[in-house]
């Protein structure tokens, strides 16, 4: 029997690891899981429930209860065909075609279970990516990242906490400092300025307890789109009370603030780093295989690795130029076109048929300014060139991301089931998590 062994269950490992297992576990006619299937599939994620990224902001804010929007890896496997392995990537032998996972560990720090060694015929890496503090001073130690659902949590524990000393008068403000202003800074400072005025439902916090600074290193917004709509960007958080610093970069972080380059103090209680971002800086360490400068896995058009044809990488932590020559960016949408790839020549690896080479196709980008508004533009087959939105159009289409996330892992029948829950729960329940 083959083994396909995915590590990382982000938007692009879960999709893959979905779509293989319904390929190999279940009848193709009558949808019935096979008895004795030929090809097994393990997914790999050091968490054992999935948020789709993109909504990290709001689960940093309170928008979203990642305990009820959260998919459990476990369940989502035994339901489509393949197996989950809770555990973090720790060592990788080409030679013997074997990855060693780390020990888990509970939340004391005892060991649950001991450090194992999964055997695989082909193995796909879809580690995802980090924020790349460009080695900062201070950064690390005084800033907070938001790269996976513990550290939207922590940061939702810091804002209330801030909130909780307004409310028994030991602060007189709450200052918060965003470095970056693409889609993740720029979402954040939204969502933060909605979550005052909920907040100030329960707390009775007005909007001029809040201050909230968003930095960008370039000369506007969203340096992904267009000058138009980066400072349309700027002008709708502007409104909405966020001071925007553009051309500016953050030379220093420390406990109290930020220092810019040309020496500004910018005090801030909390300090968000959302400048740029990485892959993971363990993969220049895997049994050599080849990375680039933002720690990639250099991969060909077919997505399998320059050093290894038995190891395919897919989504940002994938280096990868396409069949039309084109950098493939870090995006969600890059993720989804690469797993259905990767599916196929995964696939196609197994029955000894040619592989597919990669196309990327920018289907464009949205950017949500809250419950206010959106920006960006679309591209497609529908669309001749590009196409700038805002407003409520721009708002419609980036809700209907996720809900296309959903369809991937879930199908259409079960994605919109589980949106018409969530609207449910949004109506009976407290817009703002408190706790």
């Amino acid at each position: 029997m083959k083994h396909i062994v995915i590590v990382g269950g982000g938007a692009g490992g879960l999709e893959l690891a979905t779509k293989l297992g319904h390929h190999f576990s279940f009848s193709r006619f009558f949808n019935r899981r096979r008895k004795d299937p030929q090809v097994r599939v393990t997914l790999v994620d050091k968490n054992r429930t999935h948020i789709w990224k993109p909504l990290l902001h709001q689960v940093a804010t309170g928008a979203l209860d990642s305990s009820l929007d959260a998919l459990n890896y476990q369940v989502h496997a035994r339901a489509n065909g393949f197996q989950f392995e809770l555990g973090c990537l720790r060592e990788l032998n080409r030679e013997q075609q074997t990855i060693e996972l780390a020990p888990v560990m509970d939340s004391d720090g005892q060991q649950l279970v001991p450090a194992r060694e999964l055997q695989y015929d082909y193995l796909v890496l879809a580690l995802g990516s980090q924020s790349n503090d460009f080695r900062t001073p201070g950064v690390r130690e005084h800033c907070v990242f938001l790269d996976s659902t513990e550290q939207a949590h922590r940061f939702h524990r810091l804002l209330l906490d801030r909130f909780l000393q307004l409310e028994t008068h030991t602060a007189d403000k709450v200052q918060i400092a965003i470095v970056g202003g693409g889609a993740t800074g720029v979402e954040l400072a939204a969502e933060l300025m909605d979550a005052t005025q909920q907040m100030g439902y329960y707390g009775q916090i007005n909007n001029g307890a809040l201050e909230v600074t968003l930095i960008e290193a370039g000369p506007h917004l969203l340096p992904a789109l267009t000058p138009r709509l980066g400072n349309n960007a700027e002008r709708e958080l502007s409104k909405l009370g966020v001071r925007v610093i553009t051309g500016c970069a953050v030379a220093e972080a420390s406990a109290d603030g930020l220092t810019t380059a040309g020496g500004e103090k910018i005090p801030a209680s909390i300090r968000v780093w959302a400048a740029g971002v990485k892959a993971p800086d363990f993969l220049t360490q895997l049994d050599g295989l080849a990375t680039n400068r933002v720690n990639q896995i250099e991969v060909q058009t077919d997505l399998q690795s320059t050093s290894d044809p038995h190891i395919f990488a897919i989504g940002d932590c994938a280096g990868c130029v396409d069949i039309k020559e084109q950098r493939v960016p870090p995006r969600a949408q890059a993720a989804h076109q690469m797993a259905s790839v990767a599916e196929h020549n995964l696939i196609a690896s197994i029955d000894g048929r040619p592989l597919k080479q990669f196309r990327y196709r920018d289907h464009g980008s949205l950017v949500s300014l809250s419950k206010h508004t959106a920006v960006g533009n679309l591209m497609g087959t529908l669309v001749k060139g590009s196409l700038t939105i805002e407003g409520r159009i721009a708002g419609l289409a980036y809700r209907s991301l996720y809900r296309m996330h959903l369809a991937a892992v879930h199908g259409w029948a079960k994605a919109m089931l589980i949106y018409l829950v969530g609207q449910a729960n949004r109506f009976v329940k407290p817009r703002l998590k408190m706790h």
